[in-house]
């Protein structure tokens, strides 16, 4: 394990892992809950993040993104830190319901028609979000190329990714953390 990506797992776990009783999205309870965006929404965290993520993001790839909120910070730090070492991704948000005024749609940001595109994603656990943002993607003319999580912990989304023709890999998977998977 490289000293960057074991940085990020440290990092995760000092402040995104918290231990209890939680609901997830599904209902379903479980004993530990990942809330990424706490190492997303930091410089260091993001900065852990981005190294892990630009190791393996296809050098193809123009434009980075997924569903509003779990994704955000996630695609707007990876495009921000890839930029300042000269490579171009430009970034954009799917945003949970069809806006009605202004620019109308889903879309928010620079998604073109044409793109290969990342999608990615602080925590995944049966991987609705990014399928939901590769659909998207796809209704918009550009092709999803990869999806993304930082933290996988569900164990599932992989092969529902290669289901659909895209590759997958997770910066961290649940039993880097300590956890077992917790798949549907």
């Amino acid at each position: 394990m490289s000293d960057s990506r074991a940085a990020l797992i440290d990092h995760l776990l000092e402040f995104s892992i918290r231990t209890g009783d939680f609901t997830l999205k599904s209902g379903r309870r479980s004993t530990w809950f990942c809330d990424a965006k706490q190492t997303a929404c930091r410089a260091e965290g993001i900065l852990l993040i981005a190294e892990a993520a630009l190791g393996v993001i296809p050098e193809d790839a123009t434009a980075i993104g997924g569903l509003a909120a779990g994704a955000d910070p996630v695609a707007f730090g990876i495009a921000a830190v890839a930029a300042m070492r000269g490579r171009n991704l430009r970034s954009f948000s799917i945003r949970k319901d069809s806006k009605d005024h202004g620019v109308e749609g889903r879309l928010a940001g620079a998604l073109q028609p044409g793109d290969r595109v990342v999608i990615c994603e602080d925590t995944v656990t049966r991987g609705t979000s990014p399928m939901e943002a590769a659909g998207v993607v796809r209704d918009l003319g550009a092709a999803p190329v990869l999806i993304l999580p930082v933290v996988d912990r569900g164990g599932t989304c992989g092969a529902v990714a290669e289901a659909a023709g895209i590759p997958f890999v997770a910066l961290v998977t649940a039993p880097d953390l300590g956890f077992p998977y917790e798949g549907p």
